[in-house]
């Protein structure tokens, strides 16, 4: 017999022998919990029935002295004494619907012969209170059998109660007896089982295991060369050599997979290496700026000549320009980080997306002429409002517009515009030039964090890499996508598509 037959055949006996000992403990348990519940019940009955009959025996009494009065006097009963003996009525009514929701089965019967007589009674008494005031009605009250025979139905009711909860607590400590029993014997059977069967086991598996021990020892030392042989056992234990002899030869692949993993990740850490120099690189130039604008205008101002305005001006626009620069790439550096940490959130707004494309396209005018560029729009007329994140729409064409401008010199720039038939609602933005252009290996990097199309890229144009990172990511939040075609020496063409609407964005996704 293998291991494995001896090991599942070991467990199924003490798993059974484990499920004995708990479905006992748990019927033991139930069993108490019964017996408690008899017993509250009976208690709770006892005291139910000593309230109704103390309750009657007032009733009673009461309706004894009004018949008395009834027949001496001529006074009559107020409202506020009706009240009262109608809810003194209510209440014993209530007590003795309590009492049958404690009553067992086999007491039902009397509970029922109980509430019969009782209701009577209890019905009469309240059409006594209120006919009091009525001489011309007439009723026996005082007739003590009626009372008796309640009376006599109680104490019934409440010694058959008693008797069928002595009963039933009787059954219960005989099973919590048998239980207790049945839970000790298991207890000792599962141990001598385990012991027994323990034993066996270690004997049967030990030579086998001190040539395994051997094996993973040479193996955990270094000798991936070392191979578990002459295994006596061709069950488990020989599969388990084999498996020992197979991760020996993984772990020399996963040591050589480990040293190109280390490989990448070094080429990683150089990117992040190269971004945080451009980084810094591109944040002192701006802060220079300012730095050196703002001390030319302080030593301009303790300078007791008049202050020539215009160009304080224009020193005060580089100031301004220096620090607009210096916010974009902290944004985009936060934009980055918010979107590495999944905390980018999409703000929808309902917006005309040509509108905000003429608006941009103002605002880069200085952008694109600095190179002597010329910027070209169309497909602007006619295209549907947009409910997305205007904001990000905008960023989006303002990265792009930025990169065909600093990458393209004297030349064109081109954004165009139209509505796609498939997949509906949806629009697509264009954004050509006549630039430098990317050849296929750039062209695959180029949407990654970091990443330049190539190692002189920032220092010939400048930028830290973030800009199509972002320009990707936020596209896909808006649900749409970000496409790239370029040539060498010809040109790049960016493509943004995205729906109208996120919501049917990520449908036809």
């Amino acid at each position: 017999m293998s291991l494995r037959r001896r090991l599942t055949l070991s467990l199924f006996a003490i798993l059974l022998l484990f499920s004995i000992n708990v479905g006992t403990h748990f019927w033991g348990s139930f069993a108490r919990n019964q017996s408690m519940v008899a017993y509250r019940n009976t208690v709770n009955a006892a005291q139910l029935s000593t309230e109704v009959e103390q309750l009657l025996l007032e009733q009673r009494q009461r309706i004894l002295v009004l018949s008395t009065l009834r027949g001496t006097t001529d006074d009559d009963l107020d409202t506020v004494e009706l009240s009262q003996a109608e809810r003194e009525i209510e209440t014993i009514i209530t007590r003795i619907r309590s009492l049958g929701d404690l009553s067992h089965d086999v007491t039902q019967l009397h509970y029922q012969r109980l509430w019969d007589s009782a209701s009577t009674m209890l019905n009469d008494w309240l059409t006594y209170y209120r006919n009091y005031n009525d001489p011309s009605v007439e009723q026996d009250v005082e007739d003590p059998a009626v009372f008796l025979e309640v009376s006599q139905l109680l104490e019934e009711l409440e010694q058959r109660q008693a008797f069928v909860a002595l009963q039933r607590a009787k059954i219960i400590d005989r099973t919590i007896a048998l239980t207790d029993r049945i839970t000790v014997i298991g207890f000792i059977a599962s141990i001598l089982l385990t012991g027994t069967l323990g034993f066996f086991l270690i004997r049967y598996t030990n030579a086998s295991l001190k040539r395994l021990k051997t094996g993973t020892q040479r193996i955990g030392s270094g000798d991936l060369n070392y191979r578990i042989k002459d295994m006596d056992d061709k069950g488990e234990l020989g599969e388990l050599a084999d498996a020992f002899n197979d991760m020996s030869d993984k772990l020399r692949n996963a040591i050589n997979e480990v040293r190109r993993a280390k490989d990448s990740a070094d080429d990683a850490n150089a990117a992040k290496s190269m971004f945080l120099a451009n980084v810094s690189h591109e944040l002192r130039t701006p802060l220079n700026a300012i730095i050196g604008y703002s001390e030319m205008l302080h030593d301009e101002l303790a300078d007791p000549r008049e202050v020539d305005r215009p160009q304080f001006r224009q020193d005060l626009d580089k100031i301004i320009l220096s620090g607009r620069q210096l916010l974009g790439l902290i944004d985009d550096i936060l934009d980055l980080s918010k979107i590495e940490t999944g905390k980018m959130e999409l703000h929808a707004e309902l917006f005309k997306p040509g509108e905000v494309i003429r608006e941009l396209c103002d605002s880069l005018v200085p952008v694109v002429n600095r190179q002597d560029n010329q910027l070209e729009v169309e497909g602007l007329d006619g295209l549907p409002n947009m409910f997305s994140d205007a904001q990000k729409f905008r960023q989006i064409l303002t990265n792009l517009l930025s990169n065909a401008s600093k990458f393209t010199e004297s030349g064109r720039i081109r954004l165009s515009a139209r509505t796609l038939e498939e997949p509906r609602g949806w629009l697509e933005f264009s954004v050509s030039d006549t630039g430098i252009g990317m050849d296929a290996d750039q062209q695959k990097r180029v949407f990654e964090a970091f990443i330049q199309a190539e190692d002189s890229t920032s220092a010939n144009y400048g930028g830290t890499g973030l800009g199509l990172a972002i320009c990707k990511e936020f596209c896909e939040l808006m649900g749409g996508h970000i496409s790239v075609e370029s040539e060498p020496g010809v040109g790049s063409t960016f493509t943004v598509a995205v729906p109208a609407d996120p919501g049917s964005g990520h449908a036809a996704a």
